[in-house]
């Protein structure tokens, strides 16, 4: 959420910048909302000040008649305070629906526009190099060498469902091995997160817990959600919390299953791997203080372009235009990963993205910090970064690892835990 005192001081500018964003909200009715809520508020109080002085006059009254008279004044007074206070309830709805569909600001340096405008930044050490045989996609690969069973998968659980097998398995683990190893080097606490969380931290982090445009599952019966990344259950770690200054910056790295309905994905672009209902992740999460977080995000950034050149896989990394910005991010970096069997004759596909989300999602959770000798709280502000999301890497590892004799190399990075270098082929050897 955004400070309300900056919504006041600066209505043109926040509407300015949702509608920028592809956002629909009328930060004029907003204000509107909220001044007829502050004086509603007023007649409120005054009511019941009159009731109070009134009900105290009761037992003052001389006979039963002025008793009764006061009694119904007392009455009324209470009446017309309630149907204030259902005015003011319903006025104080719309304007918090409006408040909260307010997206957070956006940096300066960001493009605006849609997704057409994002800036490519940069391009990874690996490049990008033709193959001069018969290219298959990772269903193909997945099937051909026994890695992936989506039929099976689908048996079990309906389509976006599968099973990984043998080497696509072990794929798994080591990318998570491979992730957690050079995020602890950087100092990252490991937390294996819960795959369910409240509605309340869902809406804190940013998701839409149920409702038609949801791409969460819920749990019936219960508020409960099945986590659509651990960047919901690593945000709402400190819900409610103040943190010590000193202890930040705070670095969390999350491994957790992902659950997402992904409603209406559909397409070749979406085969296979690239949209599931279900997939392993490793995230990162930061709480920082103000000043920290635009060279947190530069350096969740790094780590990214750091874990794919480690794997060898090329890439581009984009600066997120603002009509594709998600509501809490304040900038996104996306990087998109070369998959030579999607599309016709291969595109980039995105396989992480890093958002700083200033103080907004901290504003929603009420995660503050405190400062020695200081009075007073402020609040943190959050970033959240993929290390690796275990489906779409294994597009890229796979369908760049092909080789004209239909084998399939392993990073050298993974091998160590695959236990061999290459997937089919006969042979271990490059």
């Amino acid at each position: 959420m955004l400070d309300k005192r900056f919504i006041l001081e600066s209505p043109e500018l926040v509407q300015r910048n949702s509608d920028e964003r592809g956002m629909r909200a009328d930060v004029g009715r907003y204000l509107q909302l909220e001044t007829q809520c502050r004086s509603l508020q007023q007649e409120i109080e005054e009511l019941s000040r009159q009731a109070n002085v009134v009900s105290k006059s009761i037992g003052q009254a001389k006979d039963e008649t002025e008793r009764e008279g006061r009694k119904e004044e007392g009455r009324r007074l209470r009446e017309d305070k309630e149907a204030k206070q259902a005015e003011h309830d319903r006025i104080a709805a719309e304007a918090g629906a409006i408040y909260r569909s307010l997206p957070n600001m956006t940096h300066a340096d960001s493009p605006r526009g849609g997704e057409d405008a994002s800036r490519e930044l940069k391009k990874g050490a690996s490049q990008v190099t033709p193959m001069r045989f018969p290219v298959l996609d990772h269903v193909q690969l997945g099937e051909q060498h026994d890695l992936i069973d989506f039929e099976g998968g689908a048996r079990i659980a309906g389509h976006g469902f599968y099973f990984l097998r043998n080497e696509g398995a072990l794929l798994e683990l080591a990318l998570q091995q491979y992730t957690v190893e050079l995020l602890v080097k950087e100092g990252f606490t490991l937390l294996v997160t819960p795959d369910l969380a409240r509605g309340e931290i869902l809406a804190g982090i940013g998701y839409i817990p149920r409702g038609p445009e949801t791409q969460i599952y819920s749990v019936e019966n219960f508020d409960l959600n099945l986590v659509a990344t651990a960047e919901i259950t690593l945000g709402g770690l400190y819900a409610g919390q103040v943190i010590d200054a000193d202890l930040l910056p705070l670095k969390l790295c999350g491994i957790s299953h992902c659950f997402r309905t992904e409603a209406g994905a559909a397409g070749r672009a979406s085969r296979g791997l690239y949209r599931v209902h279900q997939f392993t992740k490793v995230e990162m999460f930061a709480f920082t203080l103000p000043e920290q977080s635009e060279q947190m995000h530069d350096y969740f950034r790094d780590l990214e372009c750091r874990i794919f050149d480690g794997l060898g896989i090329p890439y581009r990394v984009l600066d997120i235009a603002s009509g594709d910005l998600g509501g809490p991010a304040y900038r996104k970096y996306d990087l998109e990963a070369w998959m030579p069997g999607r599309g016709e004759g291969g595109e980039y596909g995105e396989v992480t993205s890093a958002s700083n989300c200033t103080d907004y999602q901290a504003r929603r959770l009420n995660i503050r910090y405190k400062t020695k000798g200081e009075k007073g709280t402020n609040f943190v502000h959050t970033l959240n970064g993929t290390a690796v999301a275990i489906s779409r890497a294994l597009i890229a590892i796979l369908e760049n690892g092909q080789q004209p004799d239909g084998s399939i190399l392993v990073p050298q990075v993974l091998r160590k835990w695959v236990g061999k270098d290459r997937i089919g082929g006969g042979s271990d050897d490059e």
